[in-house]
């Protein structure tokens, strides 16, 4: 079955939040958080069966990313218990296009299995494994999801590794931007949102795409970055890839 495209998102201007809203909004994450890290649901997903670490609204922007740009192939880093990998395969079985390849250090029991889906078992940023990443991307459009090791120059190594395989138009998404006091988690240190902002300092290549926060809860501040350019010579050593 294949599903029908349907417009662009239109780009239109959300309204403004207050300050009152803006900390009211940011009070409730902190709580939806703190409820996750304390034990609680509230973070802890299902897909068929299979255990995500996921915002459920952030889940709701995959899919509707999915079905728009129409990834080839979404390269993933961190498989965790497979879920978010079934999640987007599954998607990826309705539109009737692409395919997923997962990253992680460590080989776990029970993954999911799908024709969708590939497991590779490595660091993200080892360079024999970005090197195969990119030889599986190829010319084709690919959907770049980071979610392994949070800490900052992990972090924007991935960046750096992986951003020349997003073509004009898709996505690099960089998840877990709210740790790190962005709003949640203040005492982790620089993690992806610190990686974030270094990164985008260094490039006008990528822009953080609002419309993907328009449910104002999520776990990826800023971090949904939609290539609006297409790749140029590094401007400075800070943006050579590693």
């Amino acid at each position: 079955m294949n599903i029908a495209i349907g417009p662009e998102w239109i780009d239109r201007d959300q309204p403004p939040l207050s300050a009152d809203e803006i900390d009211l909004i940011s009070r409730f994450h902190d709580l939806y958080y703190r409820r996750w890290s304390a034990g609680g649901d509230t973070l802890w997903l299902n897909w068929l069966g299979f255990r995500l670490a996921k915002c459920p609204l952030d889940l709701w922007i995959y899919q509707e990313l999915l079905v728009r740009a129409r990834p080839d192939l979404v390269i993933e880093t961190g498989t965790f218990m497979g879920g978010s990998a079934l999640f987007m395969a599954t998607i990826m079985d309705l539109i009737g296009h692409g395919r997923v390849i997962s990253i992680d250090v460590e080989r776990r029991n029970g993954l999911p299995r799908h024709p969708r889906i590939s497991y590779w078992i490595g660091s993200s940023i080892d360079p024999d494994v970005v090197t195969e990443a990119h030889k599986e991307a190829g010319s084709g459009r690919t959907m770049v999801v980071l979610d392994s090791d949070h800490a900052a120059e992990h972090v924007f190594a991935e960046m750096m590794a992986y951003r020349a395989v997003v073509r004009v138009g898709d996505y690099l998404i960089v998840e877990d931007t709210n740790i790190n006091g962005h709003p949640v988690l203040p005492e982790f240190g620089p993690g992806p949102m610190e990686a974030l902002d270094r990164f985008l300092a260094a490039t006008d290549e990528f822009v953080s795409d609002k419309r993907c926060e328009r449910f104002l809860l999520t776990s990826n501040p800023k971090g949904y970055l939609k290539r609006i350019r297409p790749e140029r010579t590094a401007r400075s050593a800070d943006t050579a890839a590693p």
